[in-house]
């Protein structure tokens, strides 16, 4: 389901391919590189403590993937992975925890059957003249050319409800194009920050980073961004620009955050560990690693289930009217 924003390797000091030094070298690696200590008010030198009693001994590999991953669990981040060659180890609580708040049995009833395909989107014209389109996820990518035809084709709508719930992430720069498209200056969308030490507080000063419009055709009605829990990673980041243009509001659930950019390095055993590295804020210098709250915050009612009707959709057809 998940894919990273972006990735990068680094260089880690060599330790013994033995379940002590696999330990101290995946321990090392985060204490050196994570980026989220202070902000989850995380004390990785007691996690140490913790666990490095139980990666001694004549550990197989099954029980310290389990001794590690349960450690890395504490970091409480989607975007932390641990990769072998038998199990990927995964912290998936930032959106299991929660209300789904989005129903493919639903969608159908809105998209039928005669619904429109355009790269990665899914799209219609409702009934009540209200474009829909649905991007489930930034892994595959949108050419110019969809996105053109996706734009023309509701022209004469009176507004587009661009729904991204349960699009766990994929890649930044087809987040970025899509919306581009909505972008009618360059705009402030937030900051970033780089690692420049082993330190836990060694990072840059903030970088900014621009939205810049795109030189194809452009959309200037109001927009309506839906968004849940399942929004993720290169998602979350798409949210965090969107709520920057004036015409577009986002309504539904909190998205489930993943602001880091992730980097990969490698454990003496040949595991490979992915955390985030580089944190990113809004434009407002706020943390986006917990998620975006919506400006109006709706619930999938069970009613409605039973209706047939999305509560999130109906409530954003009605807004648009």
């Amino acid at each position: 389901m998940l894919a990273t924003l972006a990735t990068s390797c680094v260089d880690e000091e060599e330790r013994p391919n033995t379940p002590e030094g696999n330990f101290e070298a995946l321990w090392h690696i985060i204490d050196e590189h994570y980026c989220f200590f202070d902000y989850k008010d995380i004390d990785w030198n007691e996690i140490y403590k913790i666990y490095k009693v139980r990666a001694k001994g004549d550990l197989n590999s099954e029980q310290l993937f389990e001794v590690l991953t349960d450690m890395l669990s504490n970091l409480r981040d989607g975007h932390v992975n641990l990769y072998t060659s038998f199990d990927n180890g995964r912290y998936w609580r930032w959106y299991e925890d929660y209300p789904a708040n989005f129903s493919d049995t639903l969608q159908r009833r809105y998209l039928g059957t005669d619904y429109r395909i355009a790269g990665g989107l899914r799209y219609k014209i409702l009934d009540d003249n209200v474009g829909y389109v649905y991007c489930g996820s930034f892994s595959t990518s949108v050419g110019e050319s969809n996105l053109d035809e996706v734009i023309e084709h509701m022209m004469l709508c009176q507004g587009m409800i661009l729904d991204i719930r349960n699009n766990g992430g994929g890649n930044l720069t087809y987040a970025e194009k899509l919306a581009a498209r909505f972008c009618n200056e360059k705009t402030l969308v937030g900051y970033m920050q780089h690692k420049t030490g082993k330190g836990h507080n060694d990072f840059s000063s903030e970088e900014p980073q621009y939205l810049e419009p795109s030189s194809n055709m452009r959309w200037h009605k109001p927009v309506v961004l839906l968004t849940n829990r399942g929004v993720f990673s290169a998602a979350n980041e798409f949210t965090k620009y969107m709520k920057c243009l004036p015409q577009v509001t986002t309504v539904g659930d909190q998205t489930g955050g993943g602001s880091g950019m992730p980097f990969t390095a490698t454990l003496p055993n040949g595991w490979t560990v992915r955390f985030s590295a580089c944190p990113s804020y809004d434009r407002n210098h706020n943390q986006t690693e917990f998620g975006i709250v919506p400006d109006y915050q709706v619930t999938l009612t069970a009613t409605d289930f039973l209706r047939g009707r999305d509560t999130i959709i109906e409530f954003a057809r009605d807004f648009l009217r």
